[in-house]
């Protein structure tokens, strides 16, 4: 069992950038696949960006490509998305989730799932 604690989201102007962490339990962290998943009410939760066990391969969504970041460090357990450039169209409730699978933009490989950690962006 793996626990996902996201953190680090918030109000940011347009422009902006914020980065957003996520905290693993556990010692199996290196066995997982990483991603970051983004939903807004009413939409259903898309892919934003990948990473291989690794770290060796990432994956982005097209919306976060030349924008965001994808980065993990197992030694700590955590894996991060850095935002930079941020849009008003950015804003979502984000995820962190874990993946046996490799890298993969597919919602139904990831097994484990934080509870998400909103983030706003103001025009």
């Amino acid at each position: 069992q793996v626990q996902l604690v996201e953190s680090g989201g918030g109000l940011a102007q347009a422009g902006g950038s914020l980065r957003l962490s996520c905290a693993a339990s556990g010692r199996t962290f290196s066995s997982y696949a990483m991603g970051w998943f983004r939903q807004v009410p009413g939409m259903e939760r898309e892919f934003v960006a990948g990473i291989a066990r690794s770290g060796a391969s990432t994956d982005y969504a097209d919306s976060a490509k030349g924008r965001f970041t994808i980065a993990r460090d197992n030694a700590k357990n955590t894996v991060y998305l850095q935002m930079n450039s941020l849009k008003p169209e950015d804003t979502a409730v984000y995820y962190c989730a874990g993946s046996l699978r490799g890298v993969t933009s597919t919602l139904a490989a990831y097994i484990y799932w934080g509870q998400g950690t909103q983030v706003t962006v103001s025009s």
